[in-house]
């Protein structure tokens, strides 16, 4: 395998076409461009398919997929499974269309790739009522930290070496800043479907991997992101999604029954 891997960049999203346009936006003032964007939509309305042909053409050299799935409650699950089924990049990167890369995030990505691990970076918040602000340019996020606007602002903050984290551990896992290789999704069977509703599949995922026998690099001070605050999720499914985490881990479980390889075009 190359030390440098063919990057895909999953993007998750929901009807807010204005956040996503803020975080391609950022993409393309970066460093590095991702050799694939799957903009994996939980079944958005025709702005963000709009919004999605409007990039394609700003940036003709993006690879860029808008993979949708039809609006049936939250299926994040699901929809994130057939974004990997229609990439063949060899590492995948997990974001929300909610948070916006900083300049090196995809070339950090590459370059603390590793086999036998996957990378769960980190990321600052910007308080709600600055939103609007920043994603129109009307601040930035200086001003927002010397205005007390920006929390976890450590976060942000690009070290001159990054401080890695080797440990086998549930807290801490978002599946936003996720990094990992494609073979090792499609070897426990990427996301369980069975979740749905808010809450818990990251963590699942994360316990078949380290089941699989991997270990998480937990990584401060590279591939940041910059996460705009917004009301919280429903939480009316987390108990029942918490009850079936503890059954993966219960019985050490590395695949999933209901999982990627229905959409794989050969089921692993």
């Amino acid at each position: 395998m190359s030390k440098h891997p063919a990057i895909g960049l999953v993007i998750n999203t929901y009807n807010s076409p204005r956040k996503l346009d803020a975080v391609l936006r950022w993409l393309a003032a970066g460093t590095e461009a991702p050799d694939e964007i799957l903009i994996a939509d939980d079944g958005s309305t025709v702005e963000t398919r709009e919004l999605v042909e409007v990039w394609r053409h700003k940036m003709p050299l993006w690879r860029m997929r808008h993979v949708w799935q039809e609006d049936n409650g939250y299926r994040r699950s699901r929809i994130l499974n057939l974004a990997i089924a229609q990439t063949h990049c060899d590492y995948l990167v997990f974001i929300d269309g909610d948070c916006l890369p900083f300049k090196r995030f995809i070339a950090d990505h590459r370059a603390i790739a590793e086999r036998g691990t996957f990378v769960q970076g980190r990321r600052c918040f910007v308080v709600q009522s600055k939103v609007d602000a920043l994603i129109d340019n009307q601040t930035n996020l200086a001003s927002l930290f010397l205005s007390g606007n920006l929390h976890g602002a450590f976060k942000a903050v690009r070290w001159p070496r990054p401080v890695i984290k080797r440990n086998c551990e549930l807290h801490g896992i978002l599946g936003c800043n996720l990094g990992m290789w494609r073979d090792d999704l499609i070897a426990v069977n990427g996301y369980d479907e069975s979740y749905e509703g808010w809450g818990a599949e990251d963590s699942d995922l994360a316990a078949r991997l380290y089941h699989l026998g991997l270990q998480r690099k937990f990584v401060y001070g590279r591939g940041q992101l910059a996460h705009l605050n917004h009301p919280e999720q429903s939480r009316d499914r987390y108990d029942a999604n918490k009850q079936m985490l503890q059954a993966t881990l219960d019985e050490k479980r590395v695949r999933c029954s209901v999982g990627l390889d229905q959409h794989l075009e050969s089921p692993a």
